[in-house]
């Protein structure tokens, strides 16, 4: 029988694959400090570690998105659990950097994997009428795993303990166990029993799930969408032009949400808080928990406005302020010698401005909106193609940071206007996003997966598409 309550909890337990990517992506935040002083790193070796863990969720999202659409959503992010629990313990005991690098590039995989199939999963288990609200949860597990692990790195920072960083890898072992047990007792998506001919099974399962004034209606749906694409191979059908705006999304959106630099604050945040005048370790890394907190409030309220406001209004809302912000940011170490002291304050400030707009916006859009805008039977492989964008352009901006601003430093012969100059490039981004989404990004707030299909069949506009 459906049970709304049901379908939280499935929703919650799922999306804990978010908390994991947010946990495992924000504790190198944490623990960069300490490995600089325990292994005497370089700025690039630093980077090097960062994009390690980015460059395996690249590889992640590269050759798992098919597997998805083989072995089914939940399989695959069961697998996905039991890399993240191997892959914190080898990122703890690793005895060198080259090990740890090597285990930050496996427990990437398991990033990537979860990045697409937990809220491919839960877009497909979700009724129609909340499957925003509910997918907006990943996001939402995300920002709770990046705070997560801000506080835990807080707790064990010892500025007399370099190896200080060993215990905040291994904390992210607990939340692996628990989504492995979770998913072990979650069924599988009816979408996918449906492409696979197990109907009835399929019918079980959306009799829990979906409003049972829409179950007859969602079963044919499928069973035509599934009818219609029978003849049709996935890696030819995704490129051909009907499908060529669900592509300009899936890639443009990431684009923009990494392009604005918003990982570059989750993974340097203690750093860019030294090079502000914060003392000690200790200190910036606590600075950084209210970035993770301003980041979990403002995702939780994005849940109650994603499927009120819409999708169109919310990403030019948040990117406007994104923009201003990034501004703001850049004035600070632009201005830091006139605002002395105060340029602590005002810099924090304008961070909690920026993570507040992103948290309502580009964060939790993109992923929302690559798991609604392709049809059935490539869903796995375009919401891949969307993941491996966002790894991509993630490692990009994480692996050059710091050479951006060595860059604007050898040619402004100043590190803080360097800093200030390499924030002003986002905030340039930031402006040219919103010109991009006034054509491109689509409201789909009520909107079925089917009726989104038909709507690029009929060679319909990203702007054209709503109720």
């Amino acid at each position: 029988m459906y049970n709304k309550n049901l379908v939280w909890i499935i929703a919650a337990i799922a999306a804990t694959g978010g908390l994991l990517f947010g946990f495992d992506t924000g504790v190198i935040s944490g623990a960069i400090p300490f490995l600089r002083n325990d292994f005497q790193l370089t700025d690039s070796q630093i980077e090097n570690i960062t994009a390690f863990g980015l460059i395996g969720a690249v590889i992640g999202a590269l050759v798992c998105g098919r597997l998805t659409d083989i072995l089914g959503r939940r399989r695959v992010i069961l697998g996905s659990a039991f890399v993240f629990v191997t892959g914190a313990l080898w990122s703890g005991i690793a005895p060198n950097v080259t090990q740890l690098l090597i285990s930050r590039l496996y427990l990437g995989l398991a990033i990537g994997v979860s990045s697409f199939a937990t809220p491919l999963y839960i877009a497909e288990i979700s009724p129609t009428k909340i499957r925003g609200t509910l997918v907006s949860m990943f996001q939402l597990l995300i920002t709770v795993g990046i705070l997560a692990a801000y506080i835990s790195d807080s707790l064990l920072a010892d500025n007399s303990n370099p190896e200080s960083w060993r215990p905040m890898f291994y904390v992210g072992v607990i939340p692996a166990i628990i989504l492995y047990i979770g998913m072990y007792f979650l069924p599988e998506t009816p979408r996918w029993l449906m492409s696979k001919g197990r109907e009835a099974e399929a019918l079980k399962v959306l009799r829990m799930t979906e409003d049972p004034k829409l179950v007859e209606k969602s079963i044919d749906n499928m069973r035509k969408e599934i009818q219609q694409d029978k003849s049709q191979m996935p890696w030819t059908e995704i490129f051909k032009p009907w499908m060529r705006n669900a592509l300009i999304i899936a890639v443009g959106i990431m684009f923009f949400q990494q392009f604005v630099g918003i990982n570059t604050v989750i993974y340097y945040s203690p750093d860019i808080f030294l090079r502000a005048g914060f003392n000690g370790n200790q200190a910036a890394i606590w600075a950084s928990v209210s970035v993770g907190v301003v980041n979990v409030l403002f995702t939780i309220l994005s849940l109650f406005l994603i499927d009120k406001i819409g999708r169109r209004k919310l990403f030019f809302i948040g990117t406007a302020g994104i923009f201003a912000s990034l501004v703001l940011i850049g004035a600070c170490f632009a201005l830091s010698d006139a605002l002395g002291e105060f340029t602590k304050i005002v810099l924090v400030a304008s961070m909690l401005i920026y993570i507040a707009f992103f948290a309502i916006s580009l964060g939790p859009l993109a992923w929302l909106i690559i798991s609604e805008i392709f049809p059935l039977k490539v869903r796995g492989l375009g919401s891949s193609i969307g993941s491996l964008a966002n790894w991509g352009f993630n490692t990009l901006v994480a692996w050059t940071f710091f050479k951006m601003i060595g860059g604007f430093n050898y040619l402004l012969g100043g590190e803080n206007i360097a800093i200030a100059s390499t924030f002003w490039v986002f905030a340039a981004i930031s402006l040219i996003a919103l010109l991009w989404g006034y054509f491109y990004i689509p409201e789909t707030k009520g909107v079925s997966l089917e009726k989104i299909e038909e709507h690029w069949r009929k060679k319909g506009s990203p702007r054209s598409l709503s109720n």
